[in-house]
């Protein structure tokens, strides 16, 4: 069983104006510290045995200090950049509701047909998270990990491991310094069922099916 911890990163100066952040390096503010330190006091218990960001801001500053707080080794999530909305970074969510809203609507229930203007589709950064995810639960078949993810990454990364829709992605820019807990089943079903036990002579195996990922969300 691997039980993955997904945490918000703290906030930043965008966060209380609403502001779209995307692939912006942007520190984290006064209060994203302050949620942080918070954070860490509610994860101590966790079991987290290792934490896991990509490198951009304020993802990676977040599971610098939640290291430090618990003395955990944060390590490097490869190419696992944030989603580029173009020329909706910087913009409040309000303005591009207001001057585009046709647009507006469409990434709230159907994000994946909207390119934001010079920035990229969903389905790319949605592609750099299963890589990614694929790639630790090989590495990790049981244990504690923790994932410091920004949104659109986390509600992308919580699909792919649980198959529950994204939801209101606008909505979801605005979650800041907290966490989730999700368990994953690692373990492979059993590869020779009954039926091909008792298969007659000269009777072809089936092909054993694929790893399931089973989710317990708490």
């Amino acid at each position: 069983m691997l039980r993955i911890i997904l945490i918000h990163p703290g906030a930043t100066s965008y966060t209380p104006e609403g502001r779209i952040q995307g692939n912006l390096d942007l520190p984290l503010s006064e209060q994203g510290q302050r949620e942080v330190a918070q954070l860490a006091e509610q994860l101590r218990n966790q079991g987290i045995q290792l934490l896991y960001a990509p490198e951009s801001e304020p993802a990676w500053e977040t599971a610098q200090r939640l290291g430090s707080l618990l003395g955990l080794k944060v390590k490097k999530l490869e190419r696992m950049e944030n989603l580029n909305y173009g020329l909706w970074q910087g913009m409040a969510i309000e303005e591009v509701r207001h001057k585009q809203p046709k647009v507006y609507r469409q990434w709230q229930e159907q994000p994946e047909i909207v390119c934001p203007p010079e920035g990229e589709m969903l389905a790319e950064a949605d592609a750099r998270a299963q890589a990614t995810i694929g790639r630790l639960i090989k590495k990790h078949r049981e244990g504690v990990i923790g994932l410091v993810l920004p949104e659109p990454l986390a509600s992308l990364v919580r699909r792919t491991l649980t198959g529950q829709p994204l939801g209101d992605l606008w909505k979801a820019l605005g979650l800041h310094g907290d966490f989730e807990v999700l368990e994953i089943n690692t373990e492979p079903p059993q590869s020779t069922s009954r039926a091909q036990e008792a298969a007659p002579a000269g009777t072809p195996p089936k092909a054993p099916a694929q790893d399931s990922l089973q989710v317990i969300k708490e």
